[in-house]
C-alpha cells in the first residue's frame, strides 16, 4: 500500500491512493468518505453499525499487512493469506481473512490478481491492486445498498456486503470468458483459411488452452472460497439459511461457468484433432504421389528392360554377330517392349485393386 505524504501537513497517518469508505450508523445515517488518511477511515469505523472500506495498493504484501494492522487485525496472518494458490481462506472467530482471484485477459495473456478481504466485527475491508478497479461499480451503488440493509443485525450485514462484493468479483471475472470464446472462435475460422500457416495456428491453439486451464483454476479456487463460507460457519457470517442461500447461488454460477470453460477447452482440443487430420491427410496425399510416380517408374523401368536384355544379348556375339542384322530384330525389341509394358501396367494395377477388394 503506497502512503503518500502531504508536505504541509505531518500527519501521523498519509493519505491512502485510490481509496473510500462506505459508513452505515446506527441512526441509519449513511456516509461516504474519499481520499482521507488511514487514521480518518477508522476513526469513524468505530462509530458505525457497519463500514467498508477498499483501498488500492502496488500490489506489496507489507503494505497489505501494513493496512492489516492500521485496521485492528491482529490474527489473520497476511503472508498466509497472499502465498495461496489464487485463493485463501482463514477464519481466525473474531477475524477472517480471505483472498480471492481477480482475472484480466488481454488476447491469448491471462493476468491474475489478488483481491484482500478480511473482516472484523462491524469492518469490511477490501485491498488489491491499483491494476484492478472492478469494486468501484458497487461503490456507486454502495450507499442504496447499505440502507436497505440497514435493519438488519450485524452478521447479517456483513454476510451480504461480502456476498456482494464476491459476486461483484466473479461477474468481472466471468465477461472475460466471452473474450476467451471470441479469441477461441477466431482461431477456429483460421483452421479453413488455406493461406495461415498451420503451425501458428498449433501455437495459437496451445496458448488459448493454457488460458484456459489457468481459467479454470481461478474458478475452482474461487468456488472453494465460496464453499467454505457456505459451510464453514464462521460466527462472522450469519446462520441464515436464507442468506446462505444466496452464497450457494454463487457457486451454482461458478459451477455453471466452469461447464463453459470445460465445454471451450474440448472445442480446443477438437481443433488440435482437425490440425491432426490436415496433417495426416497431407502426409496421405504425399505419399499417394510418391506411390505414383513409383508405379511409372516401374512400368518404364520394366518397359525398357527386356528390349535392353536382347540388344545386350545381341551385341554379345550371338548368331556370328549378325543378329542385329536379322529383318525380324527391330519387330522383335518392339513387340517385346509393348508386351512388357502391357505387362508391368497390367501388375500395377492388380496391386493397386487388391487392398480395395480386400
Amino acid at each position: 500500500m503506497r502512503l503518500q505524504s502531504t508536505p504541509q501537513t505531518p500527519a501521523p497517518a498519509s493519505p491512502v491512493s485510490l481509496s473510500f469508505c462506505i459508513l452505515l450508523y446506527q441512526d441509519d445515517r449513511i456516509e461516504r468518505l474519499a481520499d482521507c488518511t488511514v487514521d480518518e477511515y477508522f476513526t469513524a469505523v468505530r462509530e458505525a453499525s457497519i463500514a467498508w472500506i477498499d483501498c488500492s495498493t502496488v500490489d506489496d504484501d507489507k503494505e497489505i499487512e501494513r493496512i492489516a494492522q492500521l485496521a485492528g487485525f491482529t490474527k489473520v496472518p497476511i503472508p498466509k493469506l497472499s502465498h495461496g494458490f489464487y485463493s485463501a481462506y482463514e477464519d481466525y472467530d473474531t477475524e477472517l481473512g480471505i483472498m480471492l482471484p481477480s482475472v484480466t485477459v488481454k488476447g491469448e495473456k491471462m493476468t491474475v490478481n489478488p483481491l484482500f478481504i478480511l473482516i472484523r466485527e462491524n469492518l469490511v475491508l477490501t485491498v488489491h491492486s491499483e491494476e484492478i478497479n472492478r469494486l468501484l461499480r458497487f461503490s456507486r451503488y454502495a450507499q442504496p445498498f447499505f440502507k436497505r440493509i440497514a435493519g438488519e443485525n450485524t452478521p447479517d450485514k456483513i454476510t451480504l456486503t461480502l456476498e456482494r462484493i464476491i459476486d461483484e468479483n466473479n461477474d468481472r471475472n466471468f465477461e472475460y470468458l466471452r473474450e476467451i470464446e471470441m479469441h477461441g472462435d477466431a482461431i477456429s475460422k483460421s483452421l479453413i483459411e488455406e493461406n495461415v500457416a498451420k503451425k501458428k495456428i498449433a501455437h495459437d491453439i496451445y496458448r488459448m488452452k493454457h488460458v484456459l486451464i489457468d481459467y479454470l483454476n481461478v474458478l475452482w479456487a474461487t468456488k472453494d472460497v465460496v464453499d467454505s463460507l457456505r459451510y464453514g460457519d464462521a460466527d462472522l457470517i450469519t446462520n441464515d439459511e436464507k442468506l446462505l442461500g444466496r452464497i450457494g447461488i454463487l457457486s451454482n454460477n461458478i459451477d455453471r461457468h466452469i461447464e463453459l470453460t470445460e465445454q471451450m477447452s474440448n472445442v480446443l482440443a477438437s481443433g488440435l484433432e482437425v490440425m491432426q487430420s490436415i496433417y495426416n491427410n497431407q502426409l496421405q496425399s504425399l505419399n499417394n504421389r510418391f506411390a505414383l510416380v513409383t508405379a511409372y517408374l516401374t512400368v518404364l523401368g520394366t518397359a525398357f528392360l527386356v528390349p535392353n536384355t536382347i540388344a545386350t544379348i545381341a551385341g554379345s556375339g550371338v548368331m556370328g554377330g549378325t543378329m542385329a542384322a536379322q529383318w525380324w530384330y527391330v519387330p522383335l525389341l518392339i513387340v517385346s517392349t509393348l508386351v512388357a509394358t502391357l505387362t508391368s501396367l497390367l501388375w500395377v494395377v492388380h496391386v493397386w485393386k487388391k487392398p480395395e477388394e480386400d
